[in-house]
């Protein structure tokens, strides 16, 4: 590698993960292009069984002065951390998979029978609520955290964009244009949200930060 490859983050990364990037000799520029925020939520009407599509709910509900009576009920979740984090802290989690979609498929062709409570964020997909109305089975959602867009303009020509969340992709876009750089995505859903501007898309096998990361040193090799 002659000159340093550039890389940008559209989320800043922690150090041990940014440590991997510097180590295989690349520049890494980062940003946070959303925020979340733990919003205040009542905890009426829970069901039998909880529903988690991503790391900000749990911890959100873990925060929350009641979350203790919660941990009789069983957990279906989206994401190993956000199971890992979940199993950690006394919740039994009965499925975890990669993507809401998958995690659908499960609910409403094995446990349909059973009832829900879903723990969402403000811009969640409609992909999961929409498939359990459809299977017709008994859930409700309470909104325990929020997500704003955080857009920045970025002036240094990057050779690769990192992007966690379709908002994350979302956010950039208002900002910044995407030419000839090579955009690695956490998932499908994120690929999905890029499509219309771009084909230069890598996804990662598994939905996790490591993930992308391994295939920017991949690529690079």
């Amino acid at each position: 590698m002659s000159r340093q490859i550039q890389i940008f983050s559209t989320k800043v990364l922690s150090s041990v993960q940014k440590q991997e990037l510097v180590k295989a000799n690349f520049n890494v520029i980062e940003a946070d292009f959303i925020d979340t925020k733990n919003q205040p939520f009542e905890l009426n009407e829970i069901n039998d069984n909880l529903i988690f599509t991503s790391q900000n709910a749990a911890q959100s509900l873990l925060l929350h002065p009641k979350c203790e009576e919660l941990k009789t009920k069983n957990v279906f979740c989206v994401g190993l951390k956000t199971k890992i984090l979940l199993s950690e802290s006394g919740f039994n989690v009965i499925a975890y998979t990669g993507y809401a979609s998958d995690l659908t498929e499960i609910i409403t062709l094995i446990y349909s029978n059973e009832s829900y409570t879903f723990f969402s964020g403000n811009l969640r997909k409609e992909t999961l609520p929409k498939a359990l109305k459809e299977a017709k089975v008994k859930f409700n959602e309470i909104q325990v955290y929020e997500t704003s867009l955080t857009p920045h303009k970025i002036k240094t020509p990057v050779d690769a964009i990192l992007f966690f969340s379709p908002s994350g992709v979302e956010s950039y876009l208002k900002e910044n244009k995407i030419k000839g750089e090579l955009c690695f995505c956490i998932g499908t859903t994120t690929a999905e949200t890029l499509n219309k501007t771009t084909k230069n898309i890598i996804i990662a096998d598994q939905p996790s930060i490591e993930d992308v990361i391994e295939d920017v040193i991949e690529e690079y090799k």
